[in-house]
């Protein structure tokens, strides 16, 4: 998770913000294209893709605050609203992007398995620009998170076993020490140093993504032999799994009648998707192919959720000048 600063008028935070979220996806992109042009430079690194994401997890619970669980005791409806949308809308428009694009097996149980993953760690920075409500977001990413090891292998089986075979249990297991155990140590260390985490804020953002860069390399390294067959239509598949995710989610919150900043970042919760651990996940339990959907993600969610901001922030100023001055 990054930090997305304090406050949402001011220039300088909004100014890092963007410069996070537009640059994170060229560097995840100079990633893949390290594994697909030189696919032997990280080949010694095939073993490592779990320990980088336990790295981008503790990262996260570095970042995270106990009063950040507890806004779902003071607010539990939208946070349940977010939570329970992002593991029901977005693993329904994977099976619908599955079919309409008739996905061949591998890319099918691969689209599927990032459907089934918890919120995406920059999400709460693309709330922020949004003009989202923050604490929200970082409230409706933690909770997903945490049931990722229930819920992430029961619907990746449930959905996805029908294209690969899925053991659910590993895959539970796997998600338990690489995600929910170094997310609450990283949370131990911030209740017991709290001073020397604050000041390590700054720099955790791009230990993450460094270390997402590097698992993508992995990835595509794995099935650059298949990109050029498949490039094209896993990027079709990809951006409509997240714009319909981005659409329904901002719809939920409108037919439930939530304030404006609760639809943004509940639109933003469900489009975007832990893919880094969707494609440690797809590495490990279905095959390399399989994983291309999420190191895909990867790139593009960051781009459609920097434009989504900027169409929030668009809309914000149209109905601004609407207004009679005061």
């Amino acid at each position: 998770m990054v930090s997305a600063g304090p406050g949402t008028g001011t220039a300088a935070p909004d100014r890092s913000a963007y410069a996070a979220v537009l640059i994170f996806p060229v560097l995840v992109l100079a990633g893949g294209l390290v594994g697909f042009l030189a696919p032997g430079t990280v080949d010694g690194l095939s073993g490592w893709i779990n320990p980088l994401l336990g790295v981008v997890m503790f990262g996260m619970g570095l970042t995270l605050r106990p009063v950040d669980v507890a806004l779902v005791a003071r607010r539990p409806l939208p946070v349940l609203l977010g939570v329970a949308a992002q593991y029901v809308v977005m693993p329904l428009v994977a099976l619908l992007v599955v079919a309409l694009l008739r996905l061949p097996p591998e890319l099918a149980a691969g689209v599927i398995l990032v459907g089934c993953a918890p919120g995406g760690t920059a999400s709460n920075v693309v709330a922020y620009l949004a003009r989202g409500d923050v604490a929200l977001s970082v409230a409706m990413t933690s909770i997903s998170t945490l049931l990722a090891p229930l819920l992430t292998p029961l619907l990746t089986l449930w959905l996805a076993g029908q294209y690969l075979p899925v053991d659910g249990g590993a895959m539970a297991w796997s998600i338990t020490r690489i995600v929910l155990l170094p997310v609450v140590a990283g949370l131990a260390v911030r209740l017991l140093v709290p001073r020397l985490v604050e000041r390590s804020l700054p720099v955790l953002p791009w230990l993450s993504v460094a270390a997402i860069a590097l698992i993508v390399a992995v990835v595509v390294s794995g099935s650059a032999d298949r990109i050029v067959e498949a490039g094209l239509l896993v990027l079709a598949a990809v951006a409509l799994h997240n714009v319909l995710g981005l659409a329904l989610g901002h719809l939920v919150g409108l037919v439930t009648r939530q304030p404006v900043a609760v639809r943004r970042s509940t639109a933003v919760e469900v489009g975007m998707q832990n893919s880094g651990l969707a494609a440690a996940l797809a590495t490990q339990y279905l095959n390399p192919l399989a994983a291309l959907p999420a190191a895909v993600f990867s790139v593009w969610h960051n781009l459609s959720g920097a434009l989504f901001a900027l169409l929030c922030r668009r809309a914000d100023a149209r109905t601004a000048r609407r207004l009679p001055a005061s």
